[in-house]
């Protein structure tokens, strides 16, 4: 793919956040979103790993919050230093054999125009060991640090050019789906994935599609150098609500799949809900 090509297409995209329409958030909006309560949905996950399936769960948790952009860190209350951002906390547990996997994913994305990530980080722990990942959106590029218990990833610090990340493509199917990127453009795959995959942290050239029907739209991402590909189905009306995904890895030939679908969503301020008796509230999710 012609590089000039995937960088015009990466401007293009971050105009047209910067549009006056896009500038401004909307009453239905603000009515959802600001109402103190967020989101949680429960997904059935069927995750690749080994070259088996295994059966768990996915939950994504959207909430606003006020953040502190220059510390880069949720706000104890709401002032001139803080900006609106939608967070989306998506959290992944299954087994392989004997031992499980628990991963989380936070990603930041501030709600004024345009609607680029502040901050994204990513945690797995596994019975043999443990690795984390973050990534700071600074003036200077996208500032990485990792640690990992994994020979040629650990205790490093780097930076790489300033360039859409797929993790915040979650925040913005939820923000303004209608400005999510198409055709070849230049993309930062989640930081889950890279790890995972062991797969080196930068932009490679991808392929973007969106699929509107009356009731669902289906974005998809394909890195062909990876050999990985994205696929999320949404509501296509407001509040667009994720619906499911399917990843496809191929490797040696052989194509292996990861699906989660939606169980149950609810919209709760789960922070006040941490005594005993709250657990029941987890039964509608079918979390245990």
């Amino acid at each position: 793919m012609n590089k000039h090509t995937s960088t015009l297409s990466t401007l293009i995209f971050f105009l047209g956040l910067m549009n006056t329409n896009a500038q401004r958030i909307s009453e239905q909006f603000k009515a959802h979103w600001f109402d103190g309560y967020a989101e949680i949905s429960s997904y059935a996950l069927s995750q690749s790993r080994y070259g088996e399936n295994r059966e768990g769960s996915v939950v994504l948790i959207y909430v606003t919050e006020d953040f502190l952009k220059k510390e880069q860190v949720k706000a104890n209350q709401k002032s001139k230093e803080t900006v609106p951002v939608l967070k989306l906390n998506r959290t992944k547990k299954f087994l392989t054999g004997i031992y499980p996997y628990s991963i989380m994913n936070s990603s930041f994305s501030q709600l004024r125009s345009p609607q680029a990530i502040i901050k994204n980080n990513t945690s797995i722990q596994e019975w043999c060991g443990q690795s984390y990942l973050q990534m700071n959106n600074k003036e200077t590029g996208l500032n990485i640090v990792s640690h990992s218990y994994f020979e040629g990833e650990a205790d490093q610090k780097f930076t790489i050019e300033h360039n859409l990340t797929e993790d915040e493509l979650w925040n913005l199917i939820r923000l303004r789906p209608h400005l999510l990127p198409q055709g070849k453009l230049m993309l930062i795959p989640s930081l889950e994935s890279s790890r995972m995959n062991h797969k080196k942290i930068e932009a490679y050239p991808a392929n973007a599609s969106v699929e509107v029907n009356e009731k669902y739209t289906i974005y998809t991402i394909a890195y062909p150098l990876l050999k990985r590909y994205l696929s999320i189905k949404f509501l296509t009306a407001f509040p667009h609500t994720i619906e499911g995904w399917v990843e496809q890895t191929i490797k040696n030939g052989k194509e292996f799949n990861s699906t989660a679908k939606r169980i149950h969503t609810e919209r709760r301020k789960y922070w006040n809900e941490n005594k005993n008796v709250s657990e029941k509230l987890r039964n509608l999710f079918k979390l245990d």
